[in-house]
């Protein structure tokens, strides 16, 4: 059972983090690429809602293993015309058939996930021939003295930040799980520390 912590605190602290005006920016840097039917990792509070192009997507889908998480999505702001909807699962072990998606969205999801590559199996899994996967995730820092800082507050950021791990690759991994890397692009978000703002974002497809 979820703690008090987790059912009350952390999903404010979440929303303050996660919907900030950078992270928000770089959230629009993929999201409306998306096309077809489409998949989002992780959807949490459904702050991605409302980025979609109506135009673009015939569906998204999210997924989400918390309960408190996904009543947000539910209630967040997004296009009327967008069809949408959320459902109970985790990135490692996704309840649905191969090749089913056009698009699979991933934004500040990886970082918290218990199996990257598990998680990016799956998505690898279910994306269709010339399917597409969209990231957006912090992760480690490319500087040896960012990078020391953050193994050394990881431990307790993650008891703090409900998992969320600082130290993780994030296109490396992608292209590991046997995705070819479309684009990528990388920078340290302004406004934030430096130990948490790392930010790779770009496109990847199916190898």
């Amino acid at each position: 059972m979820a703690s008090f912590y987790e059912r009350r605190i952390l999903p404010k602290l979440l929303t303050c983090a996660c919907a900030s005006p950078p992270m928000m920016k770089q959230r629009a840097k993929v999201v409306p690429l998306a096309q077809g039917r489409v998949l989002e990792l992780g959807v949490g509070m459904g702050l991605n809602l409302a980025l979609y192009d109506a135009a673009k997507v015939a569906s998204v889908l999210g997924v989400d293993p918390a309960a408190e998480l996904r009543a947000q999505a539910m209630a967040a702001p997004r296009d009327p015309r967008l069809n949408v909807s959320i459902a109970a699962g985790t990135a490692e072990d996704l309840p649905f058939e191969d090749r089913a998606f056009d698009t699979v969205v991933c934004t500040f999801t990886l970082c918290s996930v218990h199996t990257p590559a598990a998680a990016l199996a799956q998505a690898r899994r279910v994306l269709r021939p010339g399917g597409r996967l969209l990231y957006c995730e912090h992760g480690l820092a490319p500087d040896p003295d960012v990078a020391k800082w953050q193994r050394r507050i990881e431990p307790l950021w993650k008891r703090l930040a409900g998992g969320c791990h600082l130290t993780r690759p994030v296109t490396s991994a992608i292209a590991a799980a046997g995705f070819h890397i479309e684009r990528s692009e990388t920078m340290y978000l302004p406004g934030t520390p430096r130990i948490a703002g790392w930010n790779e974002w770009g496109a990847a497809a199916p190898a």
